[in-house]
């Protein structure tokens, strides 16, 4: 475990592996399940039974018998990936982010348990973290989190993808919707309400900011590239 020390106004990467590198969802419906999580449960109400609370709700709709949402963090980026997931977030409040990951870790594998029939947790020990600390980290940690890991699915995989840049974000943007990517390339998306992009809007001034340094990402552009300590 990795863990670098934080306080309320940090920022920090996190990332939560499957255990042995196995898959920590299997299907679709699992996989819209992780992205409710990221905004149901973060939150200071707890619900036991916040699923069935909010079954017959739309999208990110909030039952109206619940508190005033409190969240814990700032989301401010994420991707989905098969056997792991991928934080931007922002400590808002004392032990936040530990608050958040322990609520979301714990439900999916409670989730994942009680479909498949298994045991224990599906992740390998705790989550990592690293803090980000300025913003040319900030700059450059967002396109890793959600275009790198992204790109890691392209068809013919990352080097395929790096090699033809335009033709992977396209993919990236219309066909994969697990990430915050949308977000900030200015594409429409279902999952917008997770995402808090207040911050970051003052550190890209546009998409076409973003989709920039992401290609310096992508392409090797970024020297001091190992300075910036990007969590693996």
């Amino acid at each position: 475990m990795r863990v670098e020390p934080h306080e309320v106004g940090s920022f920090v990467h996190v990332v939560k592996r499957g255990a042995r590198g196995m898959p920590i969802t299997r299907d679709e419906a699992d996989k819209r399940r992780f992205v409710k999580l990221l905004y149901y449960l973060n939150d200071e109400h707890r619900s036991d039974f916040w699923e069935r609370d909010i079954c017959d709700l739309g999208m990110f709709e909030r039952p109206a018998v619940w508190p005033e949402r409190r969240p814990l963090v700032k989301v401010l980026a994420w991707t989905l990936m098969p056997n792991h997931f991928h934080l931007l977030l922002k400590e808002t409040q004392e032990r936040g982010v530990a608050r958040f990951m322990q609520s979301v870790c714990g439900s999916m594998s409670r989730y994942f348990n009680e479909k498949y029939s298994e045991r224990g947790s599906i992740f390998q020990g705790a989550y990592r973290s690293r803090t980000v600390e300025t913003d040319r980290h900030l700059r450059y940690v967002v396109p890793y989190i959600v275009v790198k890991n992204v790109f890691e699915l392209y068809p013919g995989g990352y080097v395929t993808a790096a090699k033809n840049f335009n033709e992977a974000w396209k993919w990236a943007v219309d066909t994969y919707p697990f990430s915050s990517l949308k977000e900030y390339a200015g594409e429409n998306s279902i999952y917008a309400a997770v995402v808090e992009k207040d911050i970051l809007a003052e550190i890209f001034c546009s998409p076409a900011d973003f989709r920039t340094n992401a290609q310096d990402l992508i392409l090797g552009r970024v020297p001091e590239l190992s300075s910036l300590a990007i969590l693996e």
